[in-house]
This record gives structure tokens, sequence and C-alpha cells, in this order.
């Protein structure tokens, strides 16, 4: 079973985070949630962002790479997983990790370092169409996290919001949430039997 670190997005460590830690659980994994925004939590997009740009990027990469760090020392290998901000600071962990299992992204990417390089599974869920995703901007990840080497694959799930597994949020799609951890659940077993 896998090692996860579950990284929350823009809004906080949400009850939504919790209850996807948990659904993880269930299936036998093991689930780490730590709270980069040092609880403080948010109801609308914009009050997130306004908190992410007063930390800055940087410092909330500190805090995730902190968060990993003992789990790494204790020999742990990860997988990398996120909501969005969540999310593109997972990617950013999971391509500095030679040891990485697999990188699953829930709404969320990242740029790509020039010199990254990575053959690690990677799994994208994403609302489509998706403001903070653009369709030209997808192609262009997928087309690099390939060129660096990872099995990369995006699911897309049309009409949805963009954190659209949250149910507190307006985003929420039930069906596309639903058909994403069913294909998340999927990914994390076939990395159990990669591993095996």
């Amino acid at each position: 079973m896998a090692q996860i670190l579950l990284l929350h997005s823009v809004y906080g460590l949400r009850p939504a985070v919790h209850t996807a830690a948990d659904r993880l659980r269930a299936a036998g994994h093991t689930v780490h949630t730590p709270d980069l925004f040092e609880g403080k939590t948010f109801d609308d997009i914009e009050a997130g962002m306004a908190y992410k740009e007063e930390v800055g990027s940087d410092e909330l990469l500190r805090r995730a790479v902190a968060a990993a760090a003992p789990l790494l020392a204790s020999g742990a290998t990860l997988v990398y997983a996120g909501f969005s901000l969540g999310g593109a600071l997972a990617q950013n962990l999971a391509l500095a990790d030679e040891n990485a299992r697999g990188l699953l992204l829930l709404h969320g990417t990242s740029d790509i370092r020039e010199d990254a390089a990575s053959s690690i599974p990677v799994h994208l869920h994403v609302a489509e169409p998706d403001p903070f995703e653009p369709e030209d901007w997808l192609n262009a990840w997928y087309l690099n996290m390939r060129k660096i080497g990872t099995d990369v694959e995006i699911h897309r799930y049309h009409g949805a919001g963009h954190v659209f597994t949250d149910e507190d949020l307006p985003d929420y799609d039930a069906e596309a949430a639903d058909q994403t951890w069913a294909v998340a659940l999927a990914f994390l077993t076939e990395l159990d039997e990669e591993s095996a």
C-alpha cells in the first residue's frame, strides 16, 4: 500500500481534504495531510489566493518540503498528491524525489524545471474547461512531462468546476468526483502491483 503526501488547495486544509484522506485510508493507504496554511481556511478562492500571495510561493514550497522531510528520512517512498495549489507543490516535490512512486494531481499543475527528469507515473484530473488550467497550458505541460520521461495521463471532466471534488464548494460535481476517485484508486492499485 502507498504512503501518500496529500497537499491541500488554496482553500486550506478543509474537510474535503480529510474526507479524501479517509477514502484513501479505507483502501489501505497511509495518508499524510500537512497544513501548509497554519490553520487558515477559506470559503472563496480570492481570499485563499490573497493569503497565498501574502505567504509567497517559495515559503509554501519550503513548508511542503518540510512536511515531506521526516517521511523521507524514515525511508518512505512517497506518492505525492495534491489539490490545485497542492498539486503544483506535489509536482515540484515528486520531480525532485528520485525515489517517488507516483504523482496524483487533482485540479492543478506547475511549471517544469528545465533540468527535471523523472520516469514516475502521473495522473492529472482536471475540469474541462478550467480557467486555471487552460487548454494550451495543459497541452504544453503534457508534452513537457512526456519529454522529461514521466508516464502521464490526463483525465478531463467536461462541465465540472475547478476544484470539483470538494462537496462544500460551488465547483463540486458529484459524478466527476466519483469518477476521479475510482480512477485514482485504480492508479494507486497499479502502483502497488508494480512495486510488489
